[in-house]
């Protein structure tokens, strides 16, 4: 298993609620032609209405690699810069867990 925790600062409320679009378009995408994602989950943050949370998990790094390479997800990567003040990215490495069944 491979993760990513990301932590996506929006520049204004307008500005959220385009990016929450794209999220939204671009999810439909992954939800339907990546079986090698897992999860790819998107919160908001109680409380800081501009900041959002993804979650993602994807059977390996190929896997990863793969949702990269999708021209939906480049045309995310490119599209969502305009809406954000700043991005932080944490890469995971999957120890345990519960609600998926894998083999580590």
């Amino acid at each position: 298993m491979f993760g990513l925790m990301v932590r996506f600062t929006c520049k204004d409320e307008a500005a959220a609620a385009a990016f929450d679009e794209l999220v939204a378009r671009t999810g439909e995408q992954i939800r339907a032609n990546e079986p090698g994602t897992v999860i790819y989950t998107v919160h908001r943050v109680d409380g800081r209405p501009l900041e959002r949370i993804f979650y993602e998990l994807y059977q390996d790094v190929a896997a990863f690699d793969t949702h990269e390479s999708q021209d939906y997800v480049r045309s995310f990567l490119a599209e969502r810069e305009q809406y954000l003040a700043s991005t932080e990215v944490d890469r995971l490495d999957f120890v345990s867990g519960k609600g998926v069944d894998v083999e580590h």
